[in-house]
């Protein structure tokens, strides 16, 4: 068994990098090291992020500092109930000068689009993310348009106001790799955020670009030979299939939960300097990869179930595999 897929200089540059852009980050975002360390794993597994959380809690500063800290183009897609889906994707548009109709690219034609408070907007606006977020292209009138390289998303949904907002589709959810909760923070960071905003004596913060997107392309591919045990998968797909078949669920992960599991789970892993798996890594990002994806029963909404204590209960009752670094010290 080949534990370093990832060579040692690979995995090394993957862990200093991060430090450094989780550091530039919180120049601008302070007490939320859990979420941007995941947000960012996120982005090095080339997946999307959604952060649902109650305003005023610095979701949309960590995703701006992200994009900037990464070096991506960013876009702020503010969502709204009258927003159209040719408003995110583009459309065509008659151009005087030559008598026919030009397509003009919409603000998913960008490195990293923050979708604000997206669940203000319809779910047709909302699906017109579907094919970009999945397939990295759009379709505009029958012309497709490959976007840019990396394209990612990070959304940000509020979960307590319900007066002119919209549930997330279930396709919807399913396409972002991972849901994040901020939370509250800690009394001596809220002192801290109040403090940095006396001190540089202005709104806005600026955050200086770490890598570039090259350079976060080849710190992606570098992931993608991150090892991972046979059986790490086969504990990943047991926990999805957990879901399924768990009390309260009407419908349980889908098979992109399986591979969202092993995605991430190769990132954080690398963060963490390490070029193989943990089943650690798994348990420490099922909730959040898992538990937008499930659809409870009326029963169990009615009773206030929560699907984060499914995951939670499924995690604790599946049998945990040996690490790879165990079946290895273990072998004769």
């Amino acid at each position: 068994m080949n534990i370093d897929q990832t060579s040692d200089g690979d995995i090394a540059a993957i862990t200093r990098t991060a430090a450094r852009v989780l550091d530039g980050v919180r120049t601008a975002v302070v007490g939320m090291d859990e979420p941007l360390t995941l947000a960012l794993a996120t982005i090095l597994a080339g997946g999307h992020v959604l952060f649902e959380d109650v305003p005023g809690l610095g979701k949309t500063l960590a995703a701006r500092s992200l994009a900037a800290a990464l070096g991506l183009e960013f876009r702020r897609l503010q969502c709204t109930p009258d927003m159209l889906p040719g408003d995110v994707t583009g459309s065509f548009v008659y151009a005087p000068d030559s008598g026919d109709f030009r397509f003009r690219p919409g603000p998913i034609f960008t490195g990293l689009l923050l979708a604000d408070e997206i669940n203000r907007t319809t779910p047709k606006t909302q699906s017109a993310m579907l094919e970009a977020m999945a397939e990295r292209q759009v379709t505009v009138e029958g012309h497709r348009y490959p976007l840019p390289e990396p394209f990612h998303v990070i959304a940000t949904s509020n979960p307590i106001e319900y007066e002119g907002t919209y549930a997330l589709p279930e396709a919807q959810l399913d396409r972002f790799m991972v849901r994040l909760a901020v939370g509250y923070p800690e009394p001596e960071d809220e002192a801290g955020i109040v403090e940095q905003r006396i001190r540089r004596q202005r709104e806005h913060t600026d955050v200086d670009a770490v890598i570039d997107a090259t350079e976060l392309i080849a710190l992606q591919a570098a992931v993608e030979r991150i090892h991972v045990d046979d059986d790490l998968i086969r504990y990943a797909v047991h926990l999805v299939r957990g879901t399924r078949t768990a009390t309260n669920v009407a419908v349980g992960a889908s098979p992109r939960g399986s591979q969202a599991l092993i995605l991430l789970a190769r990132a954080v892993a690398a963060i963490e300097g390490r070029g193989y798996v943990r089943p650690d890594d798994v348990k420490r990002i099922a909730i959040p990869v898992l538990a937008h994806r499930l659809t409870l029963t009326p029963q169990a909404w009615a009773q206030g179930v929560d699907p984060a204590g499914v995951v939670s209960a499924v995690v604790n009752t599946t049998p945990v595999p040996p690490t790879v670094a165990e079946a290895v010290a273990l072998r004769p």
